[in-house]
């Protein structure tokens, strides 16, 4: 109930700041596990990939976080759940696959930091989606977050994991990744905004 709520006030709120439109949100499975890749411009990104999809996203999000009075108990209510600094951790990791197997939906940025064009994505979005059987669906946030400037959340068609799985190597699964940032990058390309 909260995090509709939320969703719903986050909705308003981007649509009148920021002009926000979402794009292809009917390739985001109704059911079963689901990652979430996005590029990673702002803090505000999480807010703007999960504004728009109908499933409830869960987030990695720094630990620092969660000791912020009145912030910390919210972003956990929300399906956020901590990450110590200086990497993800594998109890971060465990985690993130269980939410996974349990049919749910994780919003993650493979970038593991802001970059204003499309970077190299590190292979630990596959390597979890791979494990619990996820498929993962490509997602650009095209935009400068500037008011009243119009910002695109688009959702790509879902790329299928089986057949890195079944390789099964660390260079298949880098091979997924930059097929994932690669996917992200044409999107950025060709959807830019009309302002």
């Amino acid at each position: 109930m909260i995090y509709r709520f939320c969703r719903l006030l986050c909705r308003i709120l981007c649509t009148l700041v920021y002009r926000l439109e979402a794009r292809g949100v009917n390739h985001i499975p109704k059911e079963g596990p689901v990652v979430l890749c996005s590029n990673h411009k702002s803090v505000i990104d999480p807010v703007t990939l999960g504004t728009w999809v109908p499933r409830k996203v869960h987030y990695m999000a720094k630990e620092e976080l969660f000791r912020v009075p009145v912030l910390g108990p919210l972003i956990l209510r929300l399906g956020a759940f901590p990450v110590k600094r200086g990497g993800v951790s594998k109890e971060a990791i465990r985690k993130a696959i269980s939410l996974l197997s349990e049919g749910k939906v994780m919003g993650i940025f493979p970038e593991g930091t802001r970059n204003e064009n499309v970077g190299m994505g590190k292979r630990g979005a596959v390597s979890m989606a791979i494990r619990a059987k996820a498929q993962v669906v490509p997602v650009a946030l095209i935009g400068n977050y500037r008011p009243f400037r119009k910002m695109l959340a688009v959702y790509g068609a879902p790329i299928d994991m089986t057949p890195y799985a079944e390789q099964g190597t660390t260079e298949s699964m880098e091979v997924a990744t930059e097929l994932i940032m690669s996917k992200i990058r044409e999107m950025v390309e060709t959807r830019k905004p009309s302002m």
